[in-house]
């Protein structure tokens, strides 16, 4: 429930940039610049999250399959935000690989992200109408439109990946479409891991607490990437930040993150006052030198408009936001034809490798949010803090005028 902002925040923060420090007894040593935490009048007003997941400042780096790699993950925990490790795209070994990679270099709070949607049973009738839809780019492309394609390639959260989640005890899980089953929950909150979902609605919000969530992510429909969305598929009466956010908050008890079209101070700043504890933030850290992403895609996050992304669907079978491209364009942006997720996206690797090393972007997921022309060009590290930092400026800025 929404609990308010203070009048006045005081002084400003600062940046320490001490290489190391020993935080209190309730947090890790961690590594790297911090803000300085002398006074709690110059820290973010609503406490919750940064109690509540042990971290600094209210800055949740997304976790973005693909484009996401562990120097961002360490560079955001760092810094004091919440850094976040995407799994669904990793294989079992890999993800320990990652997390032990990630350990060495951190001991700050760290989210492990996965998906927990359920794999749909094969149709060879919906999988050969889409491999028609897609024959003539590959003819085109000098491909042969009957070559074998490889399998779905993302992974929803299973028991063996519950084994690593057990293995190294991760402070924060969380998830994507949803939750998984009820007994995977209860195994994860065994760990003592706090548990955190998306919503898209209010409805979601409101099932994702009744069903054990430590915290909700209200993403937007200005968010990019894959929408969260669960008990509807309905695009098309999909929510912005600025109504879900405050509707959200009203509607549970948990602390809420506000997400999609987040990319600078003045947006962070808005999230805390329309209620929310904390903000997720994915676009603005592709841009980041530790992000992993193709040249084309970086281009088109370059190029990025408020008014040339779009919600599709031909990527993997699910509704996610793109800068709009030649697929989008010709086969959707939303097609009936597509299969469920996530089996569209197999047929499209080979069309997607050929375009890029002409490069082009025709074939490639260019997934952006709506306020991408709105991030700084920074580290990952940097970002994190400067977000913050924007953030308060905007906010004492307001309360002092």
């Amino acid at each position: 429930m929404y609990q308010g902002v203070p009048d006045t925040l005081g002084s400003m923060v600062r940046v320490d940039t001490k290489v190391q420090w020993t935080a209190t007894s309730t947090r890790a040593m961690r590594v790297g610049p911090r803000i300085d935490v002398e006074s709690d009048m110059t820290r973010w007003p609503d406490r919750r999250i940064l109690d509540l997941l042990g971290i600094e400042i209210p800055i949740i780096q997304a976790p973005m399959a693909g484009s996401t790699t562990n120097e961002m993950v360490v560079a955001a925990a760092q810094a004091g935000g919440l850094g976040s490790l995407p799994s669904a795209l990793l294989s079992v070994d890999q993800l320990k690989g990652a997390l032990t990679s990630i350990r060495n270099s951190t001991k700050a709070p760290l989210n492990v992200n996965f998906f927990a949607h359920h794999t749909p049973s094969f149709d060879p009738a919906v999988q050969m109408r889409w491999r028609a839809l897609l024959a003539p780019y590959y003819i085109e492309s000098g491909l042969d439109p009957a070559a074998p394609v490889a399998g779905a390639g993302r992974a929803p959260f299973d028991s063996a990946f519950c084994e690593v989640v057990e293995e190294f005890k991760p402070g924060i899980v969380s998830f994507h479409f949803g939750l998984p089953e009820k007994s995977l929950v209860r195994r994860v909150k065994a760990t003592g891991a706090k548990i955190i979902s998306s919503a898209t609605t209010v409805s979601e919000a409101v099932w994702l607490e009744e069903n054990g969530v430590d915290a909700v992510v209200a993403m937007g429909f200005e968010a990019g990437g894959h929408r969260g969305n669960f008990l509807t598929h309905d695009m098309f009466t999909q929510v912005g930040t600025m109504a879900l956010v405050p509707q959200v908050v009203d509607a549970v008890n948990i602390p809420v993150i506000a997400a999609g079209g987040i990319a600078d101070g003045r947006g962070v700043a808005a999230a805390l006052m329309l209620g929310a504890s904390a903000v997720q933030i994915g676009t603005a850290y592709l841009f980041c030198p530790e992000a992993k992403i193709p040249a084309v895609h970086a281009q088109a996050l370059g190029d990025a408009r408020d008014d040339n992304t779009a919600i599709t669907n031909v990527f993997t079978g699910r509704p996610a936001r793109s800068v709009v491209n030649r697929i989008m364009r010709e086969l959707g942006p939303l097609s009936e034809s597509v299969p469920p997720f996530p089996t569209a996206a197999a047929a499209l690797v080979a069309l997607k490798v050929k375009a890029e090393e002409a490069a082009r972007s025709d074939f490639t997921n260019l997934w952006s949010g709506q306020a991408a022309k709105l991030a700084p060009r920074l580290s990952a590290g940097d970002l994190t803090r400067r977000l913050y930092q924007d953030a308060l400026k905007v906010i004492e800025g307001r309360t002092q005028a």
